[in-house]
């Protein structure tokens, strides 16, 4: 009975014979059947659980998570700006909401600091000695070490003399590093800082430094982009101070720290600039908190936020900077400095957004006429569609021929040669020979020898070929007036006979052709070589532009194996006529559906809008989820190395395979989402190893419970597509069998679907939604083998996944062919699969046809509606708006008449399928002419429609 929900899964008790896809009980001869009950009701609950499980692990999730690590600044860390606590006992950065820079005080020094220690001044008061004070390292090991670590002599730490700057010999040098150490110290000399007239020259002015920008500044949380050291109270006692010195695993640490402490007289003018000019103002706790050496200004630079509430800042050049060296050599610096940190696109960015609200009318205006642009080119399809296929046939045939082709010529051209030359030559030599074949076959006569010996030039040759290798014509030797001097009567040995090519010379002639040559017919080129008649790819005697000889046969064999596949496609078309024009006229009927029903295009605009609604809910609620990463998640100790706490990767190309191919995970990154490695500035120091590199956990995390939320998600996502489909099916199906074609059929589609088969949709997306899932899981397992270093277990599961992706194809096509099948028969949704898959099987080269075709419809379908929005688009823009860039406008027309030809041609794809079901159907019902008076017009003489028995007599 109508409307009575007790249909179970598999269809127990339907009969189903696969044989036959239209039973006695699924008379579908005057459209589909009216008597239907609701199929697979079973899995509306288990839809609605999955939403109830939801909605419990999101509420669960909400008080735990806080989306705003996933997307809130982070200093170098991966400690987060604003927030009350951070991981590992992190600083409070509740009032510091902007990552900004600070001077990485470490690398910014880093020459200086060498230049001062590597010097001859401080190599006499380590390793020398001098004026009765001893060595300051006392064994010869220490001097070893230092001289190694300094490259001042040959070892294997260094590949020649460290480049450290002018050498420091003497007090008077070493003290003079304290100017250019006070243009880094002083927050107010960023003018000679940045200019080359400065202490330190054009090191801070040099592209170099700032194209490296993100080795010298520290990212760190701060209370602003605009914190001004020159605006705190230098009085104050919250100001703090840092005294530079190396990080304790630097190999010049302890030369560094002897030379502070030591009472050798040698190393005082050392001990005094280290004591005072390596000493860095750095900002209060209060407006930076971390320790002092992160804290230090950067003299001469200052930030500005990258857009307002963003919490990132940018560099801009401070105004004395501006005002020493210009204008533009400031903008220069600073535009350097912004690419190094990935921020160049933001005031092109807002200034794209501002060209966006200014034309905000224009895109109103142009989406409705996108609209009226996708009717019309569906009312203009049904008479051209014809057209367009059997073109896109041609078209094909061409890209055979001319692939092929392209790849003989590429195998035989010659170094230096053009292409087209090239190309030209093969086609001239090819025509030339076909013409002398044909010739020489009509006119019943022999063959000429066409041999020629290269090693006397080609003077041998007495072939009859008259083209030259470009196709000009040969003129005849005894009357060309070109080149008087070649006439057979000069020439008696070289047979100048009629216009054929030959090489002629004589003994003795300074002058001689490599080859065989002809006088041309053109005025512009009297003379030029020629090739005997069947040689299409001449020796290169300079050598060749493909230069591997098994890649040029890879190429010349190839060239065979396209224009082979080309006859094969050749055949094919000729073959299956037939179900080309079968697939046309599906196709003008699909175009006639959505034309006669535009309110059709309101489904799958509702789905748009209904999956962009969904996709947003989604992503916030799995926001609190994804946010909850476990303390435990990443180690909080200290390694020795970076490749400890990194990781190493593969030194091998990807097709070795070897046991020592794999890298070594590291101690931060062996699991996916993987942290980040950070060198800390206080190292922990153990049974004498430095270790200073340390771990920062990722943004997010993965768990159990975003697993199942992202499962409702791909469900709900298949659910809202698979609904999509099966409302168009019966939509379409209703009016195939209708005889008044414009009578609405949208309305009435969306309440039979709605009142009975909701659960088969479920069904059918809970599967597609299985199949994702899984597919899913095994990408997250391949990241997993990734941060594990495990290459073979990356392809074997890059293999899986894409096995999985068509499989998941596969499925998806048979559930949209069992959506039309349940829009017919009114079955389940397994009988409507099995019905479905039987019914593709016997007509798979239509199903196969119409697929190839409608891939062709589609495509130029996208590009007729794009293009057309485009166009106009830009006229209207001009027009309204002549004082904005047509650039970011015509961008997103592009993507919305990207969306809406979306729209209407997936409406259009679906009409095709479901009416080849309906067709098939007629064709199967054998039906007569009174009863068929439904079928379109261009399907009939397709259908197999028998006469009426009274048109017989």
């Amino acid at each position: 009975m109508p409307g009575l929900c007790c249909c179970p899964c598999c269809g127990e008790g339907e009969e189903d014979k696969k044989d036959q896809p239209l039973d006695k009980n699924s008379d579908i001869s005057k459209g589909p059947v009216t008597s239907r009950g609701c199929t697979d009701i079973f899995c509306i609950p288990a839809l609605i659980a999955a939403q109830v499980v939801f909605i419990i692990v999101t509420i669960a999730g909400v008080q735990d998570g806080d989306p705003g690590k996933l997307y809130k600044p982070r200093d170098y860390a991966g400690n987060y700006c604003g927030v009350d606590s951070n991981w590992n006992n992190g600083p409070t950065t509740t009032d510091q909401e902007y990552l900004s820079y600070t001077m990485n005080v470490t690398s910014t020094v880093d020459d200086l600091m060498k230049q001062l220690v590597c010097s001859t001044a401080a190599k006499t008061a380590l390793v020398t000695g001098g004026g009765g004070d001893d060595p300051i390292l006392t064994t010869k090991a220490e001097q070893d070490d230092y001289l190694c670590n300094c490259c001042l002599t040959p070892c294997a730490k260094c590949e020649g003399s460290l480049d450290k700057g002018e050498d420091l010999t003497s007090s008077s040098d070493v003290f003079g590093m304290s100017s250019k150490l006070a243009e880094l110290t002083d927050w107010s000399a960023g003018a000679s800082l940045f200019s080359t007239s400065g202490a330190n020259g054009d090191t801070f002015s040099a592209t170099s430094f700032w194209t490296e920008a993100t080795s010298y500044f520290n990212m760190v949380c701060l209370s602003g982009c605009d914190v001004d050291y020159n605006k705190i109270n230098v009085s104050d006692s919250s100001v703090r101070s840092y005294t530079y010195s190396p990080m304790p695993d630097d190999p010049l640490y302890d030369p560094w720290e002897k030379l502070k402490v030591s009472t050798s007289s040698l190393a005082s003018p050392i001990q005094s600039v280290i004591g005072l000019s390596f000493t860095f103002s750095a900002y209060p706790k209060s407006l930076c908190p971390y320790s002092a050496d992160l804290c230090v200004p950067f003299p001469g630079v200052a930030f500005g936020e990258i857009t307002e509430g963003s919490g990132y800042c940018t560099f801009e050049m401070a105004s004395e900077v501006v005002n020493a060296v210009g204008s533009v050599a400031a903008s220069a610096l600073e535009s350097l400095g912004i690419t190094a940190f990935s921020s160049a696109a933001t005031e092109e960015f807002g200034k794209w957004v501002g060209d966006f609200q200014k034309t905000i009318d224009t895109f109103i205006i142009v989406a409705v006429l996108s609209f009226v642009i996708g009717i019309i080119f569906l009312v203009l399809l049904r008479f051209f569609i014809g057209v367009c296929v059997w073109i896109s046939v041609g078209l094909t045939i061409l890209f055979f021929f001319f692939g092929g082709l392209f790849l003989f010529i590429l195998s035989g051209q010659c170094d230096g040669a053009g292409f087209f030359e090239t190309g030209t030559q093969v086609v001239t030599a090819v025509v030339v020979a076909g013409t002398t074949a044909a010739t020489n076959a009509i006119n019943g006569q022999d063959a000429v020898s066409e041999d020629l010996d290269a090693s006397v030039n080609g003077s041998d040759y007495r072939g009859v070929q008259k083209y030259t290798i470009n196709g000009r014509t040969c003129l005849k030797w005894e009357t060309q007036t070109v080149m008087p001097d070649y006439t057979p009567d000069n020439y008696n040995e070289s047979g100048l006979t009629a216009n054929y090519c030959r090489n002629p010379y004589n003994e003795g002639d300074p002058n001689i052709a490599s080859t065989i040559w002809c006088v041309t017919s053109d005025v512009n080129i009297p003379w030029e070589e020629c090739l005997p008649i069947g040689v299409i790819q001449p020796e290169c005697t300079n050598g060749y532009e493909v230069g591997g000889e098994t890649m040029r046969d890879v190429l010349y064999y190839s060239s065979f194996v396209v224009w082979a596949l080309g006859i094969v496609w050749i055949i094919l078309i000729l073959c299956f006529v037939g179900r080309i024009r079968l697939a046309i006229a599906l196709n003008k009927v699909a175009a006639s559906f959505v034309a006669s029903q535009p309110l059709v295009v309101i489904v799958p605009a509702v789905q748009a809008v209904c999956s962009i609604c969904w996709c947003i809910l989604w992503f916030y609620c799995a926001s609190f989820l994804l946010s909850q990463v476990p303390d435990d998640y990443t180690p909080t100790g200290y390694y020795e190395t970076y490749a400890e706490a990194y990781g190493t990767a593969s030194s091998c190309a990807f097709w070795e395979w070897s046991s020592d191919c794999n890298g070594v995970a590291g101690a931060c990154n062996d699991q996916w989402p993987t942290g980040s490695v950070w060198k800390d500035n206080a190292c922990e120091i153990s049974d004498g190893v430095v270790k200073c590199w340390r771990c920062s956990p990722p943004r997010y995390a993965i768990d159990w419970r975003f697993a199942i939320s992202f499962f409702v998600f791909l469900w709900n996502n298949a659910f809202n597509i698979a609904l999509g489909q099966i409302i168009i099916a019966m939509a379409v199906c209703t009016w195939f069998f209708r005889t008044d074609k414009k009578t609405p059929v949208v309305f009435g589609a969306l309440k039979t679907i709605f009142r009975y088969h909701v659960g088969s949709v479920a069904l059918g997306s809970f599967i597609i939604a299985v199949i994702q899932f899984i597919r899913y899981l095994m990408k997250y397992f391949e990241k997993q083998a990734a941060a594990q270093k495990n290459r073979v277990m990356v392809m074997v599961l890059r293999a899986v996944q894409c096995c999985i992706w068509c499989f998941e194809k596969c499925v998806k096509f048979l559930n949209k062919n069992a959506y039309i099948q349940i829009s017919l028969t009114g079955k389940n949704f397994c009988v409507s699969a099995k019905r479905a898959f039987f019914l593709i099987a016997r007509n798979f080269l239509r199903f196969g046809t119409v697929a190839a075709l409608s891939g062709v419809i589609h495509s130029i379908g996208f590009f007729c509606i794009m293009t057309a929005t485009c166009i106009v688009g830009y006229f209207l823009v001009r027009e309204m708006h002549d004082d904005v860039s047509p650039f970011m406008p015509i961008l997103l027309f592009l993507f919305m008449a990207y969306c809406i030809a979306h729209l209407f041609m997936s409406v259009f794809g679906l009409a095709v399928d479901a009416s080849l079901q309906c067709f098939i159907a007629v064709e199967e019902m054998k039906l007569s002419e009174s009863e068929a008076d439904f079928v379109p017009s261009v399907l009939r003489k397709f259908a197999g429609i028998q006469k009426d028995k009274g048109n017989d007599k």
